[in-house]
């Protein structure tokens, strides 16, 4: 299972905490709350049950008082119910013969020794408190207040409480994935030095003033990209040298090989052979020391010019003895292009030299908006071998295929400089129906 990024798994923790946090403070102030008010709820109904018992109390003086009558003439609200409990008898202002079935018997026991209490209830689905209070005639006078409407205030309340934890919640994931972007930023942008380099970009650099707190970080990615880029100056400075020095010789060596190639027919067959395979190596060995001295002053800028591709490459399938008629335009594609000639139509051909010794002879090329590929006819590239089919000194389908063949290794490593030094890339695909494709990649806006 894939691990999570550290920007989520950051901002996850800021959520759980921000949540965590928000939740707690909701419960506690829920519980503060909702206490506070059922407390000042049940005294303010106690108070207002004790000034009813007083004037119920006050009626029930005479000999024979009308209870009816006396419960009527209280003044309460549709909120509030009233009962009394008299001589064995239930009476209510509804004349409701089981009023009294709403009052709990614990409460009912305790009146019935001259005691005042209250208890909470349910009743029709609501929260109510119960207040009795003995009066005179060993009569109980029983109010029932509703709590309904408090109950639904916070009901309403936990509803508001809730909202603001998911929103404090989301606004610590917000803030975590804010600060982590924020710090890290430094590492995006080494990140990206870096990937600029692996692209080719050898002067890419990290501002040394942009994060005072990572500037030692910054120098050792400076120095080391400094270092990268004089080793590989070196490099190619050395292959540079090697090859020109070799150039002389091989000339002469080429050219003495030429004589004796054209005298062969009057050597034995032994010796005409041994001139043969030499020739064949002198030949290969030059076409090796031409492409490393190509490859040795690929970093060097392009020269840009209108360029009619499809003539370029009509010219690069004739000089191979291919028919131009393999050549497919895009719809909508530029005629004219800015690049620069040498560099592609040397690229083109390495595509094309390499399907005919490893792909079985190219199929079509394909001409679109800023690419080229190249089709062959061959079995394709095994997929352990194309990581590095790219590489310098790799030859034919397989990766690491050395010796052999009458390749330098370095056909398709050229490519990949040309397409680079363009700003752009070569990829390898694979062909509808079988076979390998190649792209090459060639944005037609200046990258330099």
């Amino acid at each position: 299972m894939r691990r999570a990024g550290l920007r989520t798994r950051v901002s996850a923790a800021f959520a759980i905490g921000a949540l965590a946090l928000s939740a707690g403070v909701t419960f506690v102030s829920y519980e503060l709350i909702s206490n506070t008010l059922f407390r000042e709820r049940e005294r303010a109904a106690v108070r207002a049950t004790y000034f009813d018992a007083t004037v119920v109390n006050a009626g029930l003086a005479g000999s024979d008082p009308e209870v009816g009558e006396l419960l009527q003439a209280l003044d309460i609200g549709a909120d509030r119910y009233v009962l009394l409990y008299r001589q064995g008898q239930w009476y209510s202002r509804s004349a409701d013969a089981s009023a009294g079935s709403a009052v709990p018997d614990a409460l009912q026991q305790m009146a019935a020794t001259g005691q005042a209490g209250a208890q909470r209830i349910r009743r029709d689905s609501e929260a109510a408190l119960v207040v009795a209070v003995p009066v005179q005639g060993e009569a109980v006078f029983y109010e029932i207040v509703s709590l309904g409407e408090l109950e639904r205030t916070l009901q309403l309340l936990a509803l508001v409480l809730t909202a603001v934890a998911i929103m404090v919640a989301a606004g610590g994931a917000a803030v975590g994935w804010y600060v982590t972007r924020h710090a890290l930023r430094p590492l995006a942008a080494v990140a990206d030095a870096a990937s600029g380099i692996a692209e080719g970009d050898l002067d890419t650099r990290l501002d040394p003033d942009a994060e005072p707190e990572l500037a030692r970080l910054t120098e050792s990615f400076n120095h080391m990209a400094d270092e990268l880029s004089r080793r590989l100056q070196r490099d190619r400075r050395f292959a540079a040298d090697v090859s020109h020095e070799l150039r002389s010789p091989l000339q002469t060596l080429s050219a003495a090989v030429s004589v004796l190639n054209r005298r062969k027919d009057k050597l034995d067959e032994r010796s005409a052979a041994a001139i043969g395979l030499i020739a064949d190596e002198v030949a290969r060995f030059q076409a090796l020391v031409d492409d490393l001295i190509e490859l040795a002053r690929s970093d060097q800028p392009v020269h840009r010019e209108p360029v009619d591709i499809g003539l370029l490459a009509g010219r690069a399938l004739r000089d191979r003895g291919l028919p131009v008629d393999l050549v497919e335009v895009v719809p909508g594609t530029p005629v004219d292009w800015p690049i620069d000639r040498r560099r592609v139509e040397q690229a083109l051909g390495n595509l094309l030299d390499n399907a005919v010794r490893y792909g079985g002879g190219p199929v079509a090329v394909r001409i679109g908006p800023e690419f080229l590929e190249v089709d062959d006819a061959g079995p394709g590239v095994p997929a352990e071998s194309r990581p590095t089919i790219f590489d310098r000194f790799v030859r034919g389908p397989a990766a690491n295929s050395r010796g052999g063949g009458d390749g330098t290794g370095l056909g398709l490593a050229i490519v990949a400089e040309h397409a680079a030094a363009h700003g752009g890339k070569v990829m390898l695909l694979d062909r509808p129906g079988g076979g390998a494709r190649f792209r090459m990649e060639l944005p037609q806006a200046e990258s330099e």
